[in-house]
């Protein structure tokens, strides 16, 4: 039997992460019981350290490849290295991470009939060939590249939460997540922003791949985390998945002259071949969302980039 308790009880996985401890901050804010789950692989301590210590929050060091056994009303499954550097460093734990910690987490939701969100990824998608993408497009995912083990991951848990719900069911929702920036994004992550600021701040060459005039689409992380916290409200027979992300698409370069402008940096633009298998063109249709969560993304580029830039120099440069 449920112990008797009013404050609801949220499990997010990877909530030491980027997106994991922005989510871990607005839920707590809203009342919550939040309990953090992370391995701490690319997660810090450092994202929730100022949570440390509250009543309402509590952070446990675990492997969602292994089974977890606590009592919660809802799960947010953010667990997963999320950028190139990260997830290829072992790609094999990626796919494990995304599959596995699934499992686990779609069990954990089924025996406490808790409602479970998964963090999905608009990498499911792979390099496409529609644009923008829709949430019905099937993707051109390359199944046996060095970026599979984190695309088909993703792909293979959605897979599982929506066979859990017609199967079991479970009540789920699944958001897929394009480019999103903001504070607390790692510094050594590989990823366009963190790498253009990170660059820029240091002196170095700004590194662009081919010609700079593949696309992006980027999402400020307070509008990310808006469009979580209201997919998780939404009634039991909306699933999605919804593509959540900011519609305006930006080049490479742009982002890069964009950068230069407001960290006021004297570093020189410099091209390299593409890597493999990296999209050219990302943007998402967002329509569904609009419809069905209410939501749009409110932060535009100049602005989000300037907050992003104002920690990198008060994390980089103390």
């Amino acid at each position: 039997m449920k112990p008797m308790h009013t404050m609801e009880r949220i499990l997010v996985t990877g909530g030491a992460g980027f997106l994991g401890s922005h989510l871990c901050d607005r839920l707590v804010a809203s009342g919550a019981d939040v309990l953090c789950v992370d391995n701490l692989f690319t997660g810090s301590k450092a994202n929730i350290a100022h949570l440390i210590g509250k009543p309402t929050f509590e952070l446990m060091r675990h492997d969602v490849t292994f089974p977890l056994y606590v009592e919660v009303d809802k799960i947010y499954n953010l667990a997963c290295p999320a950028s190139p550097v990260h997830y290829q460093h072992d790609p094999v734990q990626t796919t494990k991470t995304s599959v596995h910690g699934a499992i686990n987490m779609l069990g954990l939701a089924k025996r406490v009939k808790a409602r479970i969100l998964q963090a999905s990824t608009s990498e499911v998608y792979g390099d496409p060939e529609v644009h923008p993408q829709p949430e019905d497009y099937l993707g051109r995912v390359n199944p046996i590249g060095i970026r599979s083990c984190y695309d088909e991951g993703k792909r293979c848990a959605e897979t599982l939460f929506f066979d859990y719900w017609r199967q079991h069911e479970l009540r789920i929702k699944v958001i897929r997540i394009f480019n999103t920036y903001g504070p607390r994004m790692h510094p050594n992550d590989g990823r366009v922003v963190s790498n253009f600021i990170v660059q820029a701040l240091q002196g170095k060459d700004i590194t662009l791949y081919g010609d700079g005039q593949q696309t992006r689409s980027f999402c400020y992380v307070d509008d990310l985390i808006d469009a979580m916290v209201a997919m998780m409200e939404t009634r039991d027979h909306i699933t999605g998945p919804f593509n959540v992300g900011n519609p305006f698409e930006f080049t490479m370069l742009e982002l890069a002259e964009l950068t230069l402008k407001l960290t006021g940096s004297k570093s020189r633009l410099t091209f390299l071949p593409l890597p493999q298998d990296d999209p050219r063109r990302r943007k998402p249709d967002i329509g569904a969302a609009r419809e069905m969560l209410g939501w749009k993304p409110k932060v535009g580029l100049e602005d989000g980039l300037r907050e992003t830039v104002n920690y990198f120099k008060r994390t980089l440069l103390v």
